[in-house]
């Protein structure tokens, strides 16, 4: 194997200006660097990336930073599974490493370690929320001018650092599909209000039922914890909302939970698409697994990542601090869960 030494003894030079030449640092005459080149060229010279990234001062990895949740299997959810595999996409593309860091719940975590220590050259945040101290954890990140992009979250003042999908066009689409369908009084079901999220969701759900002149009812508007469980645990409140003639739809903030009412209220007789409609959201794959199917608002959360990672690593390669949120488009696919059902039908 060639080795640094015989290109600079082949181009006269020493072996720190090789060095200098093949990392591209530091001011080198013309002359010189095509010396050096050639020597390279001739010999089959070719440096290792860790080598490189060392010369360059930079760790060769694009940090992501993932909620610790016990007893949740991360990365076999829709969501997280997704952005990785997006995020991951973009690093590959770029040369890169990813470095996972779990941060606790609760932690906001001083991001900017990540930099100091020469760790990552470039962070993706995931699961952040309105928790005490997390925008402050990122403002940090934000006076220092360290490269981030934050995905699926929102907060006041860093909204350029966002890229996230088109939430409130997602729920006005699904209002306005269970208007279509001759539904007038649509329960909602939404997410935990620390994420940016859920409070996109209900507003596009408000805007929607404006656009259709449907009345906004409170007492219909649910919570949940964006799980399975959390759906399952509402099925009876849900039961009496149907049941007595106050909502005659459900449309539920992600899928998880969506098919978590489904099957509570299945349990006690109701069946999605003949005595309710039921929407979800996210598009994930079990969403055209259930029976019957579930209509939902498919969010291109791959790409999400993806875009995020990009605009990060752009801005550590040297580009311009992305200037405004980046929202990607929505798209309702309609399913038996709400297509089967007919108002009114004895």
């Amino acid at each position: 194997m060639t080795k640094r030494t015989e290109v600079a003894k082949l181009a006269g030079v020493s072996e720190a200006t090789v060095s200098r030449v093949l990392s591209g640092t530091g001011p080198i005459k013309e002359a010189t660097r095509l010396k050096v080149l050639e020597a390279a060229d001739a010999l089959g010279y070719v440096p290792s990336d860790i080598a490189r990234q060392f010369a360059k001062k930079r760790s060769g990895n694009l940090g992501v930073v993932l909620p610790f949740m016990p007893n949740v299997p991360l990365f076999s959810t829709f969501y997280f599974s997704q952005l990785l595999g997006g995020i991951g996409l973009a690093a590959g593309e770029r040369g890169l490493n990813l470095l996972l860091i779990f941060r606790q719940p609760g932690d906001a975590s001083p991001y900017a370690g990540l930099f100091r220590s020469r760790k990552a050259d470039a962070c993706i945040v995931l699961g952040s929320s309105g928790i005490p101290g997390e925008r402050e954890a990122l403002m940090e990140l934000e006076t220092a001018g360290y490269p981030y992009a934050v995905a699926g979250q929102r907060f006041e003042g860093l909204e350029h650092r966002t890229a996230d999908g088109d939430h409130a066009a997602g729920s006005r689409q699904t209002v306005a599909h269970l208007h279509g369908l001759g539904c007038r009084s649509i329960a909602f079901v939404g997410g935990p209000a620390q994420y940016s999220n859920s409070g996109d969701r209900y507003a596009g759900y408000v805007e929607g039922l404006e656009q259709a002149d449907l009345p906004l009812s409170p007492h219909i508007v649910l919570e949940g914890k964006y799980s399975r469980k959390s759906g399952l645990a509402l099925a009876s409140r849900v039961e009496e909302l149907l049941r007595s003639g106050q909502a005659d739809s459900v449309y539920a903030g992600n899928d998880r939970m969506a098919i978590g009412i489904m099957q509570g209220l299945l349990e006690k007789g109701i069946q999605a698409g003949r005595d309710y409609a039921l929407a979800g959201y996210d598009g994930s794959d079990g969403a055209s697994m259930t029976s019957p199917q579930l209509t939902s608002v498919a969010v291109p959360f791959d790409e999400v990542g993806r875009q995020a990672a990009l605009r990060a690593i752009g801005e550590a390669e040297g580009g311009i601090a992305p200037s405004h949120e980046l929202m990607l488009a929505t798209r309702l696919a309609a399913r038996d869960s709400t297509l089967l059902y007919r108002p009114g039908r004895p």
